[in-house]
């Protein structure tokens, strides 16, 4: 396991005078998608993980945009694109990328994920090859929900009972007021972010905001009761591609431990064409790329280098 520990530091000024990407509206399936796109070169596709949006990757799209044309797509459900009242799974939004990359990107791309994210860049790699050039996952998510083996009868009971509650009308909409309240969402990342100084005001507006969107607490609420998705175990065996595989070591919710299967690949690679660079980040948690730019990017650009892409 590689430990990055001191890596070049990005001046905040510097990327302050990089161009802004340009922001965009995609009509899939009669939905707006909002997404955005900076540069020219190889495609990158950032997906961003529950709850954010494009703006969680501010710190990383102007960096990456100078080599590579980059694209920021908000799931539907999350950020400014549409949220509407129906059934939400992993499946749906690797469709969704799917038909992203079909009609925006329309050639290969190198899918970047945190969390969630992470784990569909995983699912495209296995399902969908020949639309990837490689996966970077960031932290990657064991599921879109917790299985229910996976928690012990006590917790278990709690978390069906919360789901349920969530999507009654009124009890739903009272607790998810509580749940999006800019203190509790300060609190919330202050758990799991492992660099306390990138918990910033603008953080915590940018998640904040699109709670207050219509249909919001809907959409909390069918996601709550979604399944859970492939597992990572299931996945692996199917991908072709080289992977980066970055983990903030300090994570809560999904802890390094979560990681020791892609080391183990690394050694033993499930296809002659799938290899596997494992990298560990001190003191940082569940988000590395909006922790820590100042080394993820480099990382990213690093290996993006090797890859010859």
């Amino acid at each position: 396991m590689t430990v990055i520990s001191d890596s070049p530091v990005i001046d905040s000024v510097s990327l302050e005078n990089l161009p802004a990407p340009e922001i965009k509206v995609w009509n899939w399936r009669g939905f707006s998608i909002r997404y955005a796109v900076a540069g020219q070169g190889t495609p990158l596709v950032l997906i961003h993980g529950f709850g954010a949006s494009i703006e969680h990757w501010r710190k990383n799209i102007p960096v990456l945009a100078e080599s590579y044309q980059v694209f920021a797509i908000d799931l539907l459900g999350f950020g400014q694109s549409e949220k509407p009242n129906m059934g939400y799974s992993l499946e749906l939004w690797e469709r969704m990328l799917w038909d992203f990359s079909a009609q925006i990107v329309k050639q290969p791309a190198v899918f970047v994920g945190n969390s969630i994210g992470a784990l569909l860049s995983l699912m495209i790699q296995a399902h969908k090859p020949e639309i990837s050039l490689g996966g970077v996952l960031l932290n990657v998510a064991g599921g879109l929900n917790h299985r229910p083996e996976e928690l012990n009868p006590p917790l278990r009971l709690i978390m069906g009972t919360f789901s349920k509650v969530m999507s009654l009308p009124v009890i739903g909409n009272l607790l998810f007021n509580r749940i999006r309240q800019r203190s509790q969402i300060r609190r919330t990342l202050k758990q799991v972010y492992g660099n306390p100084d990138a918990v910033t005001d603008d953080l915590v507006e940018f998640l904040h905001q699109p709670s207050c969107d219509p249909g919001a607490q809907k959409v909390m609420a069918a996601i709550l009761q979604a399944p859970a998705g492939p597992r990572v175990s299931e996945l692996l065996p199917d991908v072709e591609k080289p992977l980066l595989v970055l983990w903030g070591e300090a994570d809560p919710w999904t802890p390094i431990s979560a990681g020791k299967i892609f080391q183990e690949a690394q050694k033993h690679p499930p296809h002659p064409s799938c290899e596997i660079s494992f990298q560990a980040i001190p003191d940082t948690g569940h988000c590395p790329h909006d922790e820590r730019p100042e080394i993820v990017n480099p990382a990213i650009l690093q290996w993006l280098d090797q890859q010859n892409l």
